[in-house]
This record gives structure tokens, sequence and C-alpha cells, in this order.
């Protein structure tokens, strides 16, 4: 698992050279951003059970042979999997987040996912689609801009108190951590 600081130095040994300007001002940038960066993790984490529960009740809306007899995600023991492996892959998201790299995604969460998913039945596309949903709120959280929909100055999630400022970098790499699960479940 590598973190921006660990990249930085491989990336520096592999040329043979120390650690140069552009390196520096990427590394003096994830420093800049740190309490953005924790503040996003934060948010993401602190609503983890309610953005994977929302993923999945989006997903089975979708799809409701889901939760028919023999469909996926019935019985309960197969909701609560699908549940737990939702959970599990946003908290890589937050690692990789947090870190700002991904080796942490790969290493642990993707590495072998796709053919577990496929040797235990399980429909990608519909993983891939819960996802998206993951996706969708997460930004939002990251954002601030998470609503009930019909009243934008109710809040439906909680959220955080936060560093103000352009959190559109942030957003894009988390968005990517998400296009990268669902890349590897494709």
């Amino acid at each position: 698992m590598l973190d921006a600081f660990s990249r930085a130095v491989v990336s520096a040994d592999s040329k043979n050279a120390a650690i140069g300007g552009n390196e520096l001002a990427a590394l003096r940038a994830y420093v800049a951003e740190g309490n953005k960066r924790l503040d996003a993790v934060n948010a993401i984490s602190s609503n983890a059970s309610c953005i994977v529960s929302d993923a999945v009740t989006g997903m089975i809306c979708e799809n409701t042979g889901l939760i028919q007899a023999g469909g996926n995600c019935y019985p309960n023991r197969r909701m609560a999997a699908c549940l737990r492996d939702g959970e599990i892959v946003l908290r890589y998201i937050s690692y990789a987040l947090l870190a700002g790299d991904s080796s942490v995604l790969d290493d642990r969460c993707l590495n072998g996912l796709k053919e577990t998913y496929i040797a235990l039945g399980v429909p990608l596309q519909s993983a891939a689609r819960a996802v998206a949903i993951m996706k969708a709120s997460s930004t939002a959280h990251i954002n601030e801009t998470n609503t009930s929909g019909t009243n934008p100055d109710e809040t439906r999630f909680r959220k955080m108190e936060t560093i103000k400022g352009d959190c559109s970098a942030l957003v894009a790499e988390a968005a990517s951590y998400f296009d990268r699960v669902a890349s590897a479940l494709a």
C-alpha cells in the first residue's frame, strides 16, 4: 500500500533520482489540501451505512427480481452479504482517498473481485450499478450537496463542519476510485 509520499519516493527511486520539483509540488498540494481530504473521508465514513443501504435499495428497485425467491438478494443472508460487500468496497475507497493512492483499493479489494463474484453467481451488472449509486451519493456528501430533493434547504443526511473551498479535485479523485471498482466488475 502506498500513500502520496511513498509513491513519490518509489517514483524517484525507479528513475534513480532524488525527489524533484514536480514531486515536491504534488506533495505540497497534498499537504495543503489535507483538511479537505480528511473532511471528505469523514463525510463518506460517517454516512457509510446510509450510502450503502441506499445503493443496494436503489439497485433492487431497478431489478426487483433480486429479492424474489431465487434472486441474488434472497434470502436475508444474501442481502446481508450484499450490504457487507458494499461497506467493504466503500471502506477501501475511503482508504484510497485518504492515502491519495489507489494501491490499497487495487491490492486488497479489487484483486480477484470479479472472479470471486462470478464464482459466487453475483450479477456483476447489479454490483456495478450499486457502486454507481454509491459514487453519486458519496460525491454529494463530499460536495455537501446532499439534500432530500424536495427542499434544498432541508438536509436528509448528516452534514459535516468542513473546511470551505473548492472540493472538485477531491470529488474527481473519489469518483475515479468508484470508476476503478466499476471497471473491475466489467
